[in-house]
């Protein structure tokens, strides 16, 4: 399995629908609704905060690429994202069949506070810090194919990795620009929740499997390159 664009497609458009980065976006569109009632107001704020997420993201991403490649570290972080990233993959099956029990993949509650405090002050700095902070914190719940993917890129020393940074950064922040665009639209964010909590335990499989294949592929070529 050489990294193609495929490869990336894939795993960038399985990782979009996560249940977290999803849930983030209805709980912020429906905070900045109800405090301030203008739509306007909401299309920057969100647009903002979809922006800094992006932007994170993607440095994140760019600045692990490099840290590997610097220091040629590139097969003993294979072989840790690929153990993990298996690890997270039977987490997210968990919760397939028993979704919440247990151990869950998700945000920690400490910060689902202080993303509502923030979501609540509705101000521009408060939606670009707000950005940053999600990113950080939804890693555990979304970061799995996202440092699988890096990892590759750097075991193999693909050509346009950055260029296969954006294009999975780009994808990956299409629902959320989806949803916002609903709201602005006059969609309920009530029925935009009712949609993900039917749907989320399909997403949280979809991950699951795509978290298993990249993690059982990184250990291979570890293997291979032994």
């Amino acid at each position: 399995m050489n990294l193609t664009l495929p490869v990336v497609l894939t795993a960038a458009l399985i990782d979009c629908i996560n249940p977290c980065a999803i849930g983030v976006i209805i709980f912020l569109t429906a905070a900045l609704l109800r405090l301030r009632k203008n739509r306007n107001k909401m299309l920057l704020a969100g647009g903002i905060y979809i922006a800094a997420v992006f932007i994170t993201y993607f440095l994140a991403g760019l600045g692990l690429l490099r840290a590997i490649q610097l220091f040629h570290i590139s097969t003993y972080v294979s072989i840790f994202v690929g153990i993990t990233a298996i690890l997270a993959g039977l987490v997210e099956l968990k919760d397939f069949f028993r979704y919440g029990k247990w151990l869950s993949l998700e945000i920690p509650h400490f910060a689902a506070r202080n993303i509502k405090s923030l979501a609540e002050k509705a101000t521009l700095p408060a939606m670009l810090f707000l950005g940053f902070f999600v990113a950080l914190f939804e890693l555990p719940c979304t970061g799995g194919p996202y440092l699988a993917i890096t990892a590759i890129l750097a075991q193999h020393a693909a050509p346009g990795a950055l260029w296969y940074l954006f294009i999975y950064n780009t994808i990956f922040i299409l629902p959320l620009l989806a949803i916002l665009a609903l709201a602005y639209a006059g969609t309920r964010t009530s029925a935009l929740k009712k949609w993900k909590m039917k749907y989320r335990r399909w997403m949280r499989l979809a991950a699951g499997l795509l978290l298993i294949v990249l993690g059982t592929y990184l250990l291979f070529s570890c293997i291979n390159l032994a």
